[in-house]
């Protein structure tokens, strides 16, 4: 699995910054060999826009539509597999 470590924002990959932050192992405290741009002032503003205009048409979503986007999310993060499950059990610390 390749992590790229842009942030996502409205639908668009970013990374202004070029201050990396690590990933740290949550039991241990060593650096994973993840590198994630720190999100710019900038793209911190982007993202929030970003948020407030994708709620304008959740907002009025039904139930039943919330829960097959939830269901979307959920299948897309399983197609990801078991290299993204160790990925986030070290970060967490979580089984």
């Amino acid at each position: 699995m390749t992590i790229i470590g842009h942030n996502f924002i409205g639908g668009s990959r970013s990374a202004q910054s070029s201050t990396l932050l690590k990933s740290i192992h949550a039991t241990t405290g060593e650096a994973l060999p993840y590198e994630f741009h720190h999100a710019t002032e900038q793209e911190v503003n982007q993202a929030c826009e970003a948020a407030s205009q994708a709620f304008k048409t959740y907002r009025h979503t039904s139930p039943e539509q919330r829960a097959t986007f939830l269901e979307n999310i959920a299948d897309e993060l399983d197609a990801l597999g078991t290299d993204f499950l160790e990925i986030v059990s070290q970060e967490t610390a979580l089984p």
